[in-house]
This record gives C-alpha cells, sequence and structure tokens, in this order.
C-alpha cells in the first residue's frame, strides 16, 4: 500500500471524525452512549479502557455546554450594557446610510438590535458611530 496515499486517508477519516463530533451535543452523545451499552454482547463486555476514555468524552461535552451557556450570557450582558449606554444617542451606520436617535434597544442572537426614532433598525456592530 502506497504510504502517501494511507496517510491522506487516515488525514480525511481524521477531519470527517472531527466535523461529526463537532456536530454533537451532550444529549446525542448521551443516546450514542447508552444505546451502545444496551446492545453490547454480555459475554464480552465494553474494554474497560475504552468506557473510561467515553466517560471523559461525555464530560467534556458537558463542560464545554456549560460553559457555552455562560459565554451566552455574558454575552446577553455585555448587550445590555451597551444597549444602557446608547439609549437617547444618535448612532451613524458605518456607511453613514443610516443615522437617528436611539429609542429602544433589543437583544437579539445577531447582537443588540437598534431602534431609532423614524422606526427604523441599526444592528449595533463594528463601524457605527455612536454621538
Amino acid at each position: 500500500m502506497d504510504v502517501p496515499a494511507t496517510q491522506a486517508t487516515t488525514a480525511a477519516a481524521a477531519k470527517a471524525a472531527g466535523t461529526v463530533a463537532s456536530k454533537l451535543n451532550a444529549d446525542a452523545f448521551l443516546t450514542l452512549f447508552m444505546t451502545q451499552l444496551k446492545n453490547q454482547d454480555p459475554t464480552k463486555p465494553m474494554d474497560s479502557t475504552e468506557y473510561v476514555g467515553q466517560l471523559a468524552t461525555l464530560s467534556q461535552v458537558e463542560q464545554a455546554t456549560k460553559t457555552n451557556q455562560k459565554l451566552d450570557s455574558l454575552l446577553a450582558s455585555s448587550f445590555l450594557d451597551q444597549a444602557e449606554a446608547i439609549i437617547g444617542r444618535t448612532v451613524t451606520s458605518a456607511d453613514g446610510a443610516v443615522s437617528g436617535t436611539v429609542r429602544s434597544v433589543r437583544i437579539t442572537g445577531d447582537g443588540a438590535l437598534a431602534r431609532l426614532a423614524d422606526g427604523r433598525e441599526m444592528l449595533l456592530a463594528s463601524g457605527i458611530v455612536v454621538s
């Protein structure tokens, strides 16, 4: 077998596995893990090393989920602080096409969205000018 071809195949498999793993959440991982335990052969139980490795992976997925939740909370708090600071002030988009006085701010998945006095909305993103 050609060594470079084997390395390329291994690299492709590792990349595919990483893509699949990044799409799994804790619930999906736990479901797969429990299914594996239910369907294993009782006369040939899972290797204890593999079992401990999977439990460690589950723990890592749970910790990553908790970290993401805390980061989301921190971002929401940051958006609220930003909102409080600009209500009543004039904002201008980076290209200068939209400008107006901020009447309210709504927090969305994309960030803070300012509602201007004339009813238009502007995402508070990089490049806006607050005066």
